[in-house]
């Protein structure tokens, strides 16, 4: 039995965070990490039966197109996803009443959307990238047993190729759901690596007023390539919600549509609308399966 310290529920039942019954969710999950985000997809659904908000995490569940989907903000940061797939998973593979893991675990779909600058000059704004492989340099997911999930070639190939400093922790790769990939996939997405780091300044290689511990991590990102795959993108969550929907039997896909190139230095000239496009592609894609 899990301890009551262990997993926490509220006086109504529901996990502490999400503040969510498993009734409250569908198998088939979109991530925001925009709590402002969640009814800029929800809008197109055709009924919305639940609603809630704790904290930064807003669910709401509904229809569309006959489809039961919820959507979900995360929030920001790899802690926020640790919180968010762990009690998730609680809701469909715990029995919360006797606190015991359910005999049949059932797999939950995930796909995150978000926005990002592309770091290749050959991923132009207004286009989508699809998270092949997430490459964790946050610390995270080294608190749980990964090694049957990890991509060890990809990480010493990166270790290798940034000097990367092992005071800063081992980096992490995982890959992708194929069968969210199939899904998904088209000639309009591009796919590659992206890169997730653990804060938004000197993680990212921003500088304010605190010297970088490597001020050329980014160019050296920038030219990593394994196997054919190249860093597109960086962000804060894709790694993590890779590993740990992995170890938990789940399936994750994380998209991003590209507001900026870094390389080039443009910006869209309409980032909401190449948002609003990734996110009725999404939809049709999730709903086209019945």
């Amino acid at each position: 039995m899990i301890k009551q310290s262990e997993l926490i529920l509220n006086p109504d039942g529901s996990v502490y965070h999400l503040n969510l019954r498993p009734e409250h969710i569908a198998h088939d999950i979109i991530f925001v990490g925009d709590q402002n985000r969640v009814e800029k997809i929800t809008q197109f659904f055709e009924n919305i039966e639940f609603s809630t908000q704790k904290r930064e995490f807003k669910t709401q569940t509904g229809t569309y197109k006959g489809k039961r989907i919820t959507v979900m903000s995360t929030g920001i940061g790899p802690d926020n996803i640790d919180i968010v797939i762990n009690e998730l998973d609680a809701l469909v593979n715990i029995d919360l009443k006797t606190r015991l893991p359910k005999e049949e675990l059932t797999s939950l779909n995930i796909i995150r959307i978000g926005t990002s600058g592309s770091l290749q000059a050959d991923i132009p704004t207004d286009s989508f990238v699809m998270s092949k492989f997430g490459l964790g340099m946050d610390n995270m997911l080294r608190s749980y047993q990964i090694d049957s999930v990890s991509d060890k070639n990809l990480e010493e190939a990166f270790i290798k190729h940034t000097n990367w400093d092992a005071k800063k922790g081992r980096p992490y790769v995982t890959r992708c759901s194929e069968k969210l990939e199939k899904l998904i996939e088209s000639e309009r997405i591009f796919k590659g690596i992206t890169a997730t780091a653990g804060g938004f300044y000197a993680p990212q290689g921003r500088v304010l007023r605190l010297a970088l511990q490597d001020a050329d991590l980014n160019s050296k990102m920038d030219n990593f390539e394994f196997e054919d795959s190249k860093i597109t993108n960086l962000e804060m969550e894709t790694a993590a919600i890779y590993g740990l929907s992995a170890l938990l039997g789940h399936n994750a896909l994380s998209l991003n549509a590209i507001i900026a190139n870094r390389a080039l230095g443009t910006f869209s000239d309409d980032p909401y609308k190449a948002v609003d496009e990734l996110i009725a592609y999404t939809l049709q894609k999730i709903a086209s399966v019945k």
